[in-house]
């Protein structure tokens, strides 16, 4: 956290109006892929090392997620990462349109409780704020283990002309891409006889 988080930290407070995401990472990188809510940092870092001609953009709020995140940066020698180590949604308006090829909120906390339903990241203008930022065909993918966020995260897209579901039959949204690797909470939730659900949605073209 004292050495390696300076390098790698996105500072928006540093940036007056948008913040181009390209101009995070030392030489050009192919595209730009960010998560949100990266937990310990296990698919991030995976990704990141099996492309690593893609910049990363990590954000989670939590200062354990991140100093897992940074060892698994350090230990495969990972160059393109980026770091928020906040809250996702002031970055969000930050953020130019267009700037994403592919975005990941993957397991977010579902806050169960009705009264809580207002602290999830999935809701009208965060997704609205996913698709302004997502390229044309650009990809959203979305994954949980809790069936009424389930229904509530496919409430807040499919109605949407900007974002198309991927999924052409049950198994499209059942089983895990091989792109997409297993992290602790689906083994958590498969342990606890839980199915997650793995969507995916494309950005429709602007033109």
């Amino acid at each position: 956290m004292r050495d390696m988080l300076p390098a790698i930290e996105i500072t928006p407070d540093a940036h007056d109006g948008p913040l181009d995401p390209t101009k995070l990472f030392a030489g050009q990188k192919r595209k730009i892929w960010m998560e949100i809510g990266f937990g310990a940092g296990e698919h991030l870092a995976w990704q990141a090392e099996r492309n690593p001609d893609i910049g990363f953009i990590g954000c989670e709020p939590y200062i354990n997620g991140v100093a897992s995140l940074l060892r698994h940066a350090a230990d495969r020698n990972l160059s393109n990462i980026r770091i928020l180590p906040d809250d996702v949604r002031p970055f969000l308006d930050q953020l130019p349109e267009a700037c994403l090829d592919r975005l990941f909120v993957l397991f977010p906390d579902p806050w169960p409780k009705r009264r809580h339903a207002d602290r999830r990241i999935v809701q009208f203008d965060t997704v609205a704020k996913f698709s302004r930022a997502l390229r044309s065909g650009g990809e959203l993918r979305l994954a949980t283990d809790d069936p009424g966020y389930q229904r509530w995260m496919l409430a807040r897209t499919t109605g949407r002309a900007d974002l198309h579901w991927l999924a052409r039959r049950p198994e499209d949204w059942r089983v895990r891409p091989e792109d997409w690797p297993q992290t602790r909470y689906e083994a958590k939730a498969l342990e606890e006889g839980r199915s997650p659900a793995f969507l995916r949605f494309e950005r429709t073209s602007r033109d």
